[in-house]
């Protein structure tokens, strides 16, 4: 393991930000972690895949990249598996090998870029799934006394695009794997969000298996979705507000179909979606310098090239100003602005 000074953050960030890290360290193994962790001085920055993240200048000190790998089933059940993941693992390349091997589960979140351990973090979800509902256990290094520690379900706090490493230990721990509850057999499939349902129907698939719905998934997220690769973007920006059942009542009076969704048992609280929202007040499709909002997606800010994350931040802000403006209710960030 080498420690680079002076490093461009460009290859290592999704929106295609030019930034330099002071030091860099790319970490393949938990002993190089905490061996690491010995040797710093200053402060740190643990990265994954760097796709929710926006850099709005030079990062001090050291940026760790957690680049440790592996996936192994460590308990087998009737109907199930236990399967760890290192947290390095890239994502998209955990979900495949989970349907090539007929475990289900991860199979509507597929395509969501990034790394295993920054999942948690995130608490990502998609197509009615979050990674909560599959979530057994990780394991995560304290980066202050480099010692490993256990957190289950509970510990973890979750919530929506939430956790405990994203609020109280936000920057404490690298999360180094992560244990999910797969299905084996008796998949229970969840078709009823968003396009997957007619999306299965036009590709003529009647009694889909996790194999047809990762194919959806991925098919409906491609044709949403700008490629990172060819466009600098974070997926979605914003959250979706989760408001009063008043505030959507009172936006619903000049806005009869706005769109919505409940997130409580009664709907005395709904999410609004955070879309809608912002093509109402104009955004969408909408450039502004080397930046702007996506035009099959409003949810989606992107550095059409050469943007500066203070670009990205300003549209982002006055995003949120004008959608305060308009509806009263306030976005909040999905991304990590550092």
């Amino acid at each position: 393991m080498t420690i680079q000074q002076s490093y461009s953050l460009l290859p290592c960030n999704t929106f295609g930000i030019d930034v330099q890290a002071e030091q860099f360290a790319a970490v393949k193994t938990v002993d190089e972690l905490t061996g690491l962790l010995r040797r710093r001085q200053g402060p740190l920055l643990v990265l994954g895949g760097g796709s929710n993240i926006l850099f709005t200048r030079n990062v001090e000190g050291l940026v760790l990249k957690n680049a440790i790998r592996g996936i192994n089933v460590v308990r087998r059940f009737k109907n199930k598996v236990w399967v760890e993941i290192g947290g390095g693992e890239v994502w998209h390349h955990f979900v495949v090998w989970a349907v090539q091997n007929g475990f289900g589960g991860v199979e509507n979140l597929s395509l969501i870029p990034g790394t295993v351990g920054a999942a948690p973090v995130q608490n990502i979800g998609a197509y009615g799934v979050e990674l909560k509902d599959l979530f057994v256990s990780l394991q995560a290094v304290d980066l202050d006394t480099g010692k490993m520690r256990r957190f289950n379900r509970p510990q973890c706090r979750f919530g929506y695009r939430d956790s405990f490493f994203k609020r109280e230990a936000k920057g404490k721990y690298c999360i180094t794997s992560v244990t999910l509850s797969l299905s084996s057999r008796k998949h229970r499939l969840n078709v009823s969000y968003g396009d997957i349902r007619k999306t299965l129907e036009i590709n003529g698939v009647e009694n889909p298996s996790i194999a047809d719905i990762s194919r959806a998934v991925i098919q409906i997220r491609s044709s949403k979705l700008p490629d990172p690769a060819q466009t600098g973007n974070c997926g979605s920006f914003f959250k979706n507000p989760e408001v009063p059942r008043s505030v959507l009542e009172r936006i619903q009076k000049g806005y009869p179909a706005a769109p919505s969704f409940n997130t409580t048992p009664g709907g005395e609280r709904v999410k609004i979606p955070a879309g809608w929202l912002i093509e109402q007040c104009g955004w969408k499709g909408k450039r502004v310098g080397n930046t702007g909002c996506y035009e099959r997606q409003a949810l989606v800010l992107v550095n059409y090239g050469g943007a500066t994350g203070e670009e990205v931040k300003n549209l982002a802000y006055a995003i949120i100003d004008s959608v305060e403006k308009k509806f009263g209710v306030r976005l909040e960030p999905e991304v990590n602005i550092v």
